[in-house]
């Protein structure tokens, strides 16, 4: 199999290049973006992720591309026009790639969407599933699915097959954000009020994500087809917490507050986006993915966080 992979510098897209060479050897494979690193010079092709990037030389033999490349979600945001910002990599940059890739011969194009392209939150409501009405609320959200959508009319128009994959909050070594936030207040263990929050959030540990990934680049049954992915096993943020904390050898120490007491001090303070993350929920339904492609998440949760502790 030939493969070209954009985003490797990324979090998602470091990992799946790592191991793809330990397990797909001897793959041909190539990658592109605007800056290497170090080790992967012999693989790296220097292009503009954008509407105006050529792809031609690159794109020659490849079976598969993965698209992992993206302009991410901004915690804060100081583009004037930030879905403007967004649509230029994230819709136009994918749909120009995709469309040199199709006029290439590519076989199979495999875009790493978001499952904000279902919405923000299911506290008031089920589970997300690939068939739900699209939901998206943000800029980033907003523009993964409109790249879905103009993906899914060219693998219509080409005939090139079309993977679509969404996966929630991805953690793992070298996680940063909120993620890290959580890391550091298990390490240092101290009295903080979040032991109860009975929300339930969908995470996909890195390395079952990329196993999602590799296993889409070659199962016949993953053509034209959206799948959500996750660790199959929802956690509330006190329970993740506590997973964390045993993670580094301690034992969780964690004030009972009610969460309508952190709803209200969020308000009260202008940090209620911060306080929904905590204590609101936010769940996908992974069955078709795991029905379809007889696939099952490979690391559980307590070993995939303990993962995120090695150094």
């Amino acid at each position: 199999m030939k493969l070209l992979i954009s985003g490797h510098t990324g979090f998602v897209g470091h990992a799946l290049v790592n191991t793809c060479q330990q397990v797909l050897s001897p793959t041909i494979l190539r990658l592109v973006g605007r800056r290497c690193l170090t080790g992967q010079e012999s693989l790296f092709i220097k292009k503009d992720l954008d509407q105006y990037g050529q792809f031609d030389d690159c794109l020659v033999g490849i079976d598969v591309v993965v698209h992992a490349a993206a302009r991410v979600h901004v915690m804060q945001e100081n583009d004037v026009n930030p879905l403007a910002a967004y649509r230029a990599v994230n819709v136009a940059g994918t749909v120009n790639l995709a469309r040199q890739a199709a006029d290439a011969g590519v076989k199979r194009f495999i875009f790493i969407s978001s499952i904000k392209v279902n919405g923000e939150s299911t506290t008031y409501s089920a589970p997300y599933t690939a068939f739900d009405t699209v939901g998206a609320s943000d800029p980033y959200g907003i523009s993964k699915a409109e790249a879905e959508s103009e993906l899914k009319d060219l693998a219509t128009q080409t005939g090139m097959e079309l993977v679509i994959i969404r996966p929630p909050l991805v953690y793992g070594p070298g996680v940063k954000a909120n993620f890290a936030l959580l890391m550091r207040l298990a390490q240092n263990n101290l009295p903080f009020p979040l032991g109860a929050i009975n929300n339930k959030r969908s995470l996909v540990a890195l390395d079952n994500l990329v196993d999602l990934i590799i296993t889409c680049m070659t199962h016949p049954k993953a053509a034209n087809q959206t799948f959500l992915v996750s660790d199959d096993h929802d956690l509330s943020t006190t329970d993740l917490l506590c997973l964390m904390t045993r993670a580094v050898g301690k034992k969780p120490w964690l004030l009972p507050l009610p969460m309508s007491w952190l709803v209200f001090a969020g308000k009260l303070i202008g940090k209620q986006d911060i306080i929904d993350r905590l204590c609101g929920n936010l769940q996908v339904d992974i069955q078709h993915t795991k029905k379809t492609l007889d696939w099952a998440p490979p690391y559980s949760v307590k070993t995939s966080i303990e993962r995120c502790f090695i150094k």
